[in-house]
């Protein structure tokens, strides 16, 4: 839904007369979920807000707010194939937005908006893809903290697929040992792009197990470098899957650390295929552009700037300029286009993306 407002008077919703501000947000996959039960989901909360709103507001105000929030919920797209939703209500404005992002159900009530408030209500889900290799067979699963997933490709999983002297006598010693070595390269070349092919599916944290030796091939042919967040040595051919993900749990309790350094691995990868927009200007530029995939930004950096007469365009707002009419947050502006165009948004520590200007979009790209 559009905004109701023109952006030049945006600096009016700051004004207390124009309180309360209402921020609904809520899962909401229609095509697995009946609409009955998001149907009622959405008038508890609906009531929930108007209790909440009744306790520190006069009623005329309440009655409004509430009034556009119930017509909203009923107009809202049932056939959309997004992931959740997020409403902003006020007396001034009205806006929807239908995300792919996985998001906890919130109410927030305040003096304004806040976009990033979508941001830190995402669920946070521990996903990683784990590649199991051995002399023999290579295994892949889709990991979290509390089961894996095996995942079959169409690159085939055992080494005999790929041995086409299997049944025959090799009398040198010297000659087998080479052609074991030949056929395992052979093998984890196509193990390799097995996994490029699922990791441009998932984008997930990718760790690898196996023995140093097998490992030290892998590591010597493979081209998914970037996304392995850690190589962990072992013999786990004979490990069932609850072994492994005990192996796995000391490596996986620093969670935040494991996302952000995934994040830097992403941000390298795109820019090495030329699709990274760099620094607010860029990122502005190509958000407009509606390019954006996922943006990655630092804590609590904000820009205050100013449009151009191109609105792919924004320069930074100096206070000297006494410019009432200014973006008071260029960054917030940037999350909203990006999240509206499908896109996701990543928040990590300040001073980790000091290369990259404290702001980086990866653009939609199919490798």
């Amino acid at each position: 839904m559009p905004l109701k407002l023109a952006e030049p008077f945006e600096e009016l919703i700051s004004s207390p007369k124009y309180f309360p501000c209402i921020s609904l947000l809520m899962p909401f996959e229609p095509k697995m979920n009946l609409k009955k039960e998001l149907d009622h989901k959405l008038k508890v909360a609906t009531d929930n807000i108007e209790h909440k709103l009744l306790h520190d507001y006069p009623e005329e105000k309440v009655e409004k707010v509430i009034k556009k929030l119930r017509e909203v919920i009923k107009n809202l797209n049932y056939y959309t194939h997004k992931k959740s939703i997020a409403i902003f209500i006020s007396p001034l404005i009205e806006k929807v937005y239908y995300l792919d992002i996985p998001i906890e159900e919130k109410i927030i009530i305040d003096e304004s908006f806040e976009i990033r408030d979508l941001i830190y209500s995402k669920k946070e889900i521990h996903k990683y893809l784990l590649a199991v290799l051995s002399s023999k067979w290579t295994k892949i699963y889709l990991g979290n903290t509390s089961h894996f997933i095996r995942i079959t490709s169409n690159v085939p999983e055992n080494i005999e697929a790929y041995d086409n002297n299997s049944h025959e006598k090799i009398a040198n010693f010297t000659d087998e040992v080479k052609r074991k070595e030949i056929l395992l390269n052979k093998f984890l070349q196509h193990t390799d792009n097995g996994l490029a092919l699922l990791l441009q599916a998932y984008k997930l944290p990718l760790f690898v197990m196996g023995t140093v030796k097998t490992m030290g091939y892998f590591k010597a042919l493979t081209k998914n470098t970037k996304h392995v967040i850690d190589y962990i040595p072992g013999n786990f051919e004979e490990s069932t899957e609850a072994e492994l993900q005990k192996v796995m749990g000391p490596h996986i309790s620093d969670w935040k650390k494991i996302i952000q350094t995934n994040l830097l691995k992403q941000l390298d990868d795109a820019m090495g295929k030329k699709k990274l927009a760099i620094g607010v200007n860029d990122v502005w530029k190509a958000a407009v552009q509606k390019k954006g995939r996922l943006l990655v930004v630092e804590k609590n950096f904000m820009y205050p700037a100013h449009h151009s007469d191109s609105p792919e365009l924004i320069y930074r707002y100096e206070k000297e300029n006494k410019n009432v009419f200014y973006i008071k947050d260029a960054v917030d502006d940037i999350i909203e286009k990006v999240l509206s165009s499908g896109g996701d948004v990543e928040f990590v520590d300040e001073g980790l993306l000091k290369e990259y200007d404290k702001i980086a979009l990866i653009e939609y790209y199919g490798g």
